[in-house]
């Protein structure tokens, strides 16, 4: 077990407690406090809190930052007795390995201030409650930020707001102006559409939106003639709008035109004219299928050179892209050359005062060996030649020993193939010294078992020896039971006293409330007690009964009184023989460690004198 730095020497007689404190304790408690302000516990700053207030407020303060509970309350419990203490730091010693805390704390080195084991936990939780006040700090920024956002707005916001619903306002009423209406209906003798494709873009040639070509300015228009002699073959791109031009105005040719609401006939009408005009209907219709055609020609050939155009910007806008995806790429690669280049300079700055490094060093070697002396040299220089020399040799001598090794294994190899195995005495020794060999081999193994139990037997002895505490612990431990006795009893008699003082206040009422009620009562029949001679003998007699019954209470508590009295009495004269008993026991005990002392200096003394 640890012997604790910090100790105490207990006085028997007097019952105090006296603290010393060595320089290390006193250094690791001031880097105590130290870390606990530089994390923000700045209750520790307060001079007439103990040490043990300021660390273990700390060492709370540390995993309540950590998000751990532990129950305890220490801004209003300040200079706690040795059982609170205890209490205290066994639930704090309890929660450190739900926290994977490295370093191991007893309760007792706590309640001891054992600053020396004490300084690594608080590191520990110090560092961790700064890890977790780092982690949770945006957490916590972020969710004040709502709560005052849910309550307040800056004059900013609110001005945000309002022009917010005035934009929305004017952006629905656009909406509103510019919703899609539709112009076109397509005619029942066209036919249904069968693929999906061209039944989505039928429905949005009925409402004015064409895919495939936009319909240009004049200026579009003079830009399309300009370019048409320029652009002369068609891509893949091209053919693709050509053909989506054709489908689209096959589309429109099955499209007629909305009339307004005002000007719609019903069907009764359409039939009535259809029916008495005939032949002018289908005239018409003949006419304008004729219009119709004209200005299909005319259309296409007026969109022709437009979409030339379209297609070649849609072009040039392709090689456009492509230009600038060729751009971010040499850029990419600009940058990595640049960062090789980048570091090339590096390792050339490197290599070059390396080099410069070298020179200054091989000059300085120059001018040493100018000034010194040149004979000596020549010898040192003839010795390094000779060691090099040796060297080569010795590594020449042992590849010649190694070979020469080889040719004699092979040789003796050869010799005794060719020999034969060799004659029966040789065989019949062999045998005998392999016989010999494991025979020894068993022995040594069985004396490395008998061993390997004997130190096993060992340790098992010396682990009980250890677990025998010796009497600096036994003195500890009878100061800290003695100290802990001494408090539960102090608690025990105060609690006594109050249950005593209660249960004396709680008769007194009884009483009281009786006596109360009697006078009552008394009051209220006096008046009719006294109205007649009989009542008022009756009166009397009720009277007489009752003063007879608190009389008869009177000398029952009288009676109970003194055999409490007695029963004190008889209780203080145990006490006092209790009182000798302890006395002799401590003079006992004071006589017997004087007796230990000398005994152990007797035997010093003879192991002195027979040391040789």
């Amino acid at each position: 077990m640890d012997i604790q730095r910090h100790f105490y020497i207990y006085s028997v007689t007097s019952r105090n407690v006296e603290a010393r404190e060595d320089e290390e304790q006193c250094i690791k408690l001031a880097e105590i406090l130290e870390l606990l302000l530089a994390a923000g516990y700045f209750r520790a700053r307060i001079k007439g809190l103990s040490s043990f207030d300021k660390v273990v407020g700390g060492m709370t303060w540390c995993i309540t930052t950590c998000n751990y509970d532990i129950d305890v309350d220490l801004l209003f419990q300040e200079n706690s007795t040795i059982g609170q203490k205890i209490a205290l730091t066994e639930k704090i010693v309890s929660v450190l390995p739900k926290m994977k805390c490295p370093h191991l704390l007893e309760p007792h080195q706590i309640q001891g201030l054992d600053f020396i084991h004490i300084f690594p936990v608080i590191q520990w939780l110090v560092k961790r409650a700064i890890e977790t006040r780092e982690q949770m700090g945006d957490y916590v920024r972020a969710y004040s930020i709502s709560q005052f956002q849910k309550a307040f707005n800056l004059p900013e916001d609110e001005e945000f707001h309002q022009r917010r619903g005035k934009a929305v306002g004017a952006v629905l009423d656009i909406l509103e102006v510019y919703k899609p209406q539709r112009k076109y209906r397509r005619q029942k003798e066209a036919g249904e559409l069968l693929d999906e494709e061209s039944k989505v873009h039928s429905t949005l040639l009925e409402y004015g939106r064409q895919y495939g070509f936009s319909k240009q300015d004049k200026s579009g228009e003079k830009m399309a003639l300009t370019t048409k002699d320029s652009v002369k073959q068609l891509s893949e791109e091209e053919v693709q709008w050509a053909a989506e031009e054709k489908r689209i105005k096959s589309l429109m040719n099955t499209m007629a035109a909305m009339a307004n609401l005002e000007g719609q006939l019903t069907a009764s009408t359409v039939g009535h004219i259809v029916g008495q005009q005939s032949e002018e209907i289908k005239q018409i219709a003949s006419e304008y299928a004729e219009k119709h055609t004209e200005a299909s020609e005319d259309s296409s050939e007026w969109y022709g050179p437009l979409h030339q155009h379209l297609r070649a910007v849609a072009s040039l806008n392709k090689q456009i892209q492509q230009m600038i995806n060729q751009r971010a790429e040499l850029k990419a690669q600009h940058a990595e050359v640049k960062k090789g280049c980048d570091e090339a300079k590096m390792k050339l700055t490197e290599v070059t005062e390396r080099s410069d490094r070298l020179m200054n060093e091989v000059m300085i070697f120059e001018d040493v060996e100018r000034q010194a002396d040149h004979n000596m040299l020549e010898k040192l220089r003839s010795l390094v030649t000779s060691n090099e020399n040796l060297k080569l040799q010795e590594q020449e001598f042992r590849t010649h020993c190694k070979d020469e090794m080889v040719r004699l294994q092979q040789s003796i190899e050869n010799l005794s193939a060719a020999s034969g195995v060799g004659t029966e005495e040789e065989k019949e020794r062999n045998q005998l010294i392999d016989k010999q060999h494991n025979a020894d081999r068993e022995k040594l193994q069985k004396v490395r078992l008998l061993m390997a139990r004997r130190n096993r037997d060992i340790a098992v002895l010396q682990r009980k020896i250890d677990e025998v505490p010796s009497r600096a612990e036994l003195a500890q431990y009878q100061k800290r039971f003695i100290e802990l006795y001494c408090q539960v009893s102090a608690t025990h008699k105060e609690t006594k006293q109050f249950f005593t003082l209660y249960n004396t206040l709680d008769d007194q009422k009884v009483y009281l409330e009786k006596e109360v009620n009697l006078l009552n009562s008394i009051h209220d029949n006096f008046q009719q007690a006294m109205s007649s001679s009989a009542a008022k003998e009756q009166f009397l007699r009720q009277m007489e009964q009752i003063v007879e019954g608190i009389g008869q209470s009177r000398i029952k508590m009288e009676k109970k009184k003194q055999e409490n009295k007695m029963r004190r009495d008889q209780l203080n004269d145990k006490y006092l023989e209790l009182l000798d008993i302890q006395r002799l026991y401590f003079q006992t005990v004071k006589d017997f460690q004087e007796e230990c002392r000398k005994n152990e200096m007797l035997l010093s003394k003879l192991r002195a004198k027979g040391a040789p």
